[in-house]
């Protein structure tokens, strides 16, 4: 009787440990780590020889590198709201119209709208602690500075700690201005014509051509007076107005110091890791690095061979490290999915006025940030959990920052929203080697508001059938249009040796571009006279047909094919548009949250951490850390 009840007494104690661990594997912890602008060919493990990022680099080994992950927008703002929600920024309104395609002002009223869902707010949901870590960039309030409609812990996120808006010149004193060329239309310009109309009336007076009340001379240069202090009163308040780091609701730095910025903010995730360790929690580390205005502490400033972007870039490595670091230590790298990725392509047009790149590197591929060339969209794409994905993996398919959201919806237990479209794709069945091939078979490039390009990796194989002369030519082959209802269809022909030949067109990947931004200087590989690529008008070229690259044998994106390179040309492009027509018809009107309207400064809704008027500043900081929870 006793031996059956401690039997019983240990299937009971086994059958406990046994769902414990099946919990615990059902119910992973998620790290996602975002870096700011770092080009594909910045890391070590894409390539790069003398940019030292050991960390990065471990990580991959560790885990699956994917050599196509790419951002669902080559800018900051709709590809962090594609990457948060899974779908595609114009769904959610996170699409410009106009030239400014990001949010500049904290007192903005445009942001991701509270009825999109985050992964943050799944997960939430399903007994997840959730923090966002460093830059946010999606929107802070709606109608007064309190409500807070766009802020991180409107979206699912129970802990904020970081910056509002974004890293910016304007931030760092002595590192320039992003608004130089708005300066020079909204102030220079203006204040010349004043000046030569001053000028022009004082000498045909003095003339005596014309006679000027004095009254004119006092309205005009009463006019220079109101240009100049806008413009004193822009480069005084800018910083602090915008600048400024936030714990939850509160801003505790204002203006921001980067002084151990970085080791603040990692300090903080690592502290949050420790706090959660018995728990499932979701943290998103979204570094400043590498946008400018570039930073760096004493340890790493002066180090890298790549000046101040190699140092920054260093330093971001390490606090990858120390991420890494913290889970090892507590025993929960088994049970934690780590991804690691950048926003978009670095910017290539990063250039002081001394000269020094501060853009980084995106490798073999063209153009950069803001446009839809490769080093635009092509981003590092690297996620890790030891024992359930296989280390040392190189996935080359067509994935998306999109797919973070159902991946980790579904891994946390959570159903994907069934009232909306979710144009992301789970990714364990490629990361497991359960599927060889990228569910997405057609992905849209936008450039803002407007579709760019069209990537496609069909999911039909076809053969080349030998000639009489033993080499391989294209057969008769069935319209598009029939072979895509005939997936992953194999015609086997024999060669004249008897041997199987499978030469399947389905390995392309067709890019087709309707339009591309006109690059300046000639020659060049960005738009450097206008600092980031516009994405109409006068900016871009069209092309009718569109511009055709088979990206699996140009990746660099030099040789678009023509008719004649490429017989089924037409049957591409055909193929191309009419997905391009069906993913329109998708789309649902929704407010437009980066208008003219949503992107301008508010003074109603200015945060200050000071109660007297528009001098903000404070540094609460090292006391608010200390009692952070």
């Amino acid at each position: 009787m006793l031996r059956a009840r401690k039997m019983r007494t240990l299937l009971l104690l086994l059958l406990f440990i046994y769902e414990a661990r099946s919990h615990a594997v059902s119910t992973p912890n998620f790290v996602l780590l975002m870096a700011d602008d770092l080009g594909i060919g910045d890391p070590g493990c894409y390539g790069n020889k003398t940019l030292r990022t050991p960390n990065i680099d471990r990580l991959a080994r560790g885990g699956v590198k994917l050599t196509q992950h790419l951002a669902a927008s080559p800018l900051c703002t709709p590809s962090r709201a594609a990457f948060m929600t899974g779908r595609y920024p114009i769904r959610s309104g996170m699409a410009s119209r106009s030239q400014v395609g990001v949010f500049v002002f904290s007192a903005s009223s445009g942001g991701l709208p509270h009825s999109e869902i985050t992964f943050a707010k799944l997960l939430k949901n399903q007994g997840y602690s959730t923090a966002l870590i460093g830059k946010w960039h999606l929107g802070t309030s709606c109608h007064n500075r309190t409500d807070l409609c766009h802020h991180p812990l409107s979206h699912g996120f129970d802990y904020f700690h970081g910056l509002p808006v974004t890293n910016l010149r304007d931030c760092k004193p002595g590192e320039g201005s992003v608004f130089t060329r708005a300066l020079r239309l909204l102030v220079f310009l203006p204040l010349q014509v004043i000046a030569i109309t001053l000028l022009t009336l004082a000498v045909l007076r003095c003339l005596g051509l014309i006679q000027v009340p004095p009254c004119i001379f006092f309205c005009l240069f009463f006019l220079a007076a109101l240009v100049l202090g806008g413009l004193l009163c822009f480069l005084h308040y800018f910083r602090p107005l915008n600048c400024f780091l936030m714990r939850n609701r509160d801003i505790t730095q204002q203006p921001m110091s980067y002084d151990n910025l970085t080791q603040r903010l990692t300090a903080d995730a690592a502290q949050f890791i420790q706090r959660n360790a018995k728990t499932p929690f979701l943290l998103v580390l979204a570094f400043l690095h590498m946008h400018t205005a570039l930073f760096s502490s004493k340890d790493f400033a002066g180090k890298s061979k790549h000046g101040a972007y190699g140092d920054a870039a260093e330093e971001m490595d390490w606090s990858v490290g120390q991420i890494l670091d913290v889970l090892d230590e507590l025993k929960l790298a088994n049970n934690t999915l780590v991804y690691f990725s950048s926003d978009q392509g670095a910017h290539v047009e990063e250039v002081t006025v001394k000269g020094e790149g501060h853009g980084g590197s995106n490798g073999i591929y063209k153009g950069g940030k803001a446009n839809n060339w490769e080093g635009g969209i092509r981003v590092p794409g690297i996620l890790r959990w030891p024992g359930v994905i296989q280390a040392g993996l190189e996935i080359d398919e067509p994935t998306s920052n999109m797919d973070i959201f159902p991946t980790v919806a579904k891994l946390a237990g959570s159903p994907l929203p069934e009232d909306r479209i979710i144009d992301g794709r789970d990714l364990m069945p490629l990361l497991q080697g359960r599927s060889h091939r990228s569910d997405h078979e057609f992905l849209f490039h936008y450039c803002n508001f407007y579709l760019n390009a069209v990537r496609w990796h069909p999911q039909n194989s076809f053969a080349l059938a030998p000639n009489a002369l033993g080499m391989f030519t294209r057969p008769s082959l069935p319209s598009l249009k029939e072979t895509q209802a005939a997936k992953l269809s194999i015609l086997k022909l024999e060669n004249k040796k008897g041997q199987s030949s499978e030469l399947r067109i389905c390995t392309s990947i067709w890019k087709a571009f309707f339009f591309t931004p006109k690059f300046f200087p000639e020659g060049a590989n960005g738009c450097f006279a206008t600092h980031v690529c516009f994405c109409h008008g006068q900016y871009v070229t069209y092309h009718d047909p569109p511009l055709l690259f088979d990206i699996s044998q140009d990746p660099r994106e030099r040789n678009p094919l023509t008719p004649t390179s490429q017989p089924r040309f037409r049957e591409i492009l055909e193929t191309m548009q009419e997905a391009a027509a069906r993913h329109a018809e998708t789309l649902r009107d929704v407010p437009n949250q980066l208008s003219l309207g949503n992107l301008i400064w508010k003074p109603w809704l200015q945060m200050c951490c000071s109660s007297s008027g528009l001098f903000c500043q404070c540094d609460w900081e090292k006391q608010v850390g200390r009692g952070s929870h």
